[in-house]
């Protein structure tokens, strides 16, 4: 098996995210996608309007930034450029060409990606992993799966998808550690600023450490 640079397979698939001690966010009992932006109108998609789009299954590595790869995994939903295609272009304000989606999670996480990347074939909305509805865990109920970028471009928990014209502000683009607008994991396009080599120690030693946090965080439930 091959991995991208600086990647090290793990056991299983372990929960991440940027608020690794608290617990997931309740899947609410009719998740919507709220999407909007450069648009003529705003558009609101129930699970069962995404039910109606084509699914696709693929198996596909998910890689961290931090430098870790769950292996084989196998993901189902809707793909992200079929919705473009059939629900979002016609709506399109006329002469406003798309460079940038937004996504949102209910955890109120946002990732950044160029539309082209969000456009690649492997990219889904998924709601299912290895056969199972998504777990709270891994993004219930629905998430963003980008197989070929790094895993914080792969929002969990997706609740909104906006279009833009240009690049939306970054409030992280003076970090030294600000994540890398494009994130292709075969490029080792982690971080903007700091090349991929450099940070790979730091990460490594912190693998097994985030695994903890994430696992003592998933076991903590609102009450």
């Amino acid at each position: 098996m091959t991995l991208p640079p600086g990647q090290r397979a793990v056991d299983g698939f372990p929960r991440f995210g940027k608020h690794l001690h608290h617990p997931p966010p309740p899947a609410p009992a009719d998740p919507v996608i709220e999407i909007g932006g450069a648009l003529t109108e705003a558009l609101t998609l129930s699970a069962t309007d995404l039910a109606e789009l084509p699914r696709r299954e693929i198996r596909a590595d998910f890689h961290c930034v931090a430098g870790w790869s769950a292996t084989g995994l196998l993901w189902e939903g809707a793909p992200f450029r079929t919705l473009y295609r059939t629900r979002v272009e016609p709506l399109l304000e006329p002469g406003a060409p798309i460079s940038h989606v937004v996504f949102e999670g209910l955890d109120g996480y946002r990732s950044i990606a160029l539309l082209e990347d969000a456009l690649a074939d492997d990219v889904l909305i998924a709601d299912h992993l290895d056969g199972r509805p998504l777990d709270s865990d891994h993004g219930a109920p629905l998430r963003l799966v980008s197989p070929g970028q790094y895993g914080f471009v792969s929002t969990k928990h997706l609740c909104r998808v906006e279009f833009h014209t240009t690049e939306p502000p970054d409030p992280d683009r003076w970090s030294p550690i600000a994540s890398h607008r494009r994130a292709r994991v075969w490029h080792e396009e982690r971080h903007r600023r700091l090349p991929g080599r450099a940070v790979r120690p730091v990460y490594r030693a912190l693998i097994g450490p985030i695994r903890a946090l994430s696992a003592r965080g998933s076991r903590v439930r609102p009450r």
